[in-house]
């Protein structure tokens, strides 16, 4: 079959080789066009490189493979191109995206947080606390707000954080 004057497997072939550099490129400069895919999720840039390069790497391929009818390789690389679209977003792109926001904490966070002294806290001095996360377990120098001696194994409450040194009081749970 020939379209624009060029055979299919031309077409497919070109499609292909520029739907892979528009990758590559969006690979360096995706920040740029990153406002698009926050606008509009069925928009996604990826999600649209990604239909484009499955579409016409399987339709080359199905046309070099096989002998159905073009019109037919069209139809089956759509479908089998919208499936795997819908998988890697499902399955690589949404997980990615909410990832990104668990796994990362900021100081400020930790404001307010209940956490345990793992080595005792002295007036004027330093001790160390950890704080259970989604991520796993954070380990912090402490001091004590109020300059008063806290030991080890007590529940604390982080009141501040100056300087990546968390400064904490014993906690005193209200409903108990």
């Amino acid at each position: 079959m020939t379209l624009f004057g060029m055979s299919i497997e031309t077409i497919y072939l070109v499609l292909l080789i520029i739907s892979g550099s528009l990758t590559i490129l969006y690979l360096f400069f995706g920040d740029v066009l990153e406002g698009v895919g926050e606008a509009t999720d069925f928009l996604n840039p990826v999600l649209i490189l990604a239909f484009i390069t499955f579409f016409s790497a399987g339709g080359y391929i199905l046309e070099k493979a096989t002998t159905l009818n073009s019109f037919l390789i069209m139809a089956i690389a759509a479908i089998v191109s919208a499936l795997l679209d819908v998988l890697l977003n499902v399955f690589v792109l949404v997980p990615m995206k909410s990832a990104e926001q668990s796994l990362s904490y900021t100081e400020k966070s930790l404001e307010g947080r209940v956490g345990k002294a793992i080595i005792s806290i002295p007036q004027q001095g330093f001790g160390e606390v950890v704080i259970e996360s989604y991520s796993g377990m954070i380990s912090k120098p402490a001091a004590s707000f109020e300059d008063t001696p806290i030991p080890e194994g007590s529940e604390v409450l982080v009141i501040e954080v100056k300087n990546g040194v968390l400064y904490v009081m014993p906690y005193k749970p209200n409903f108990k």
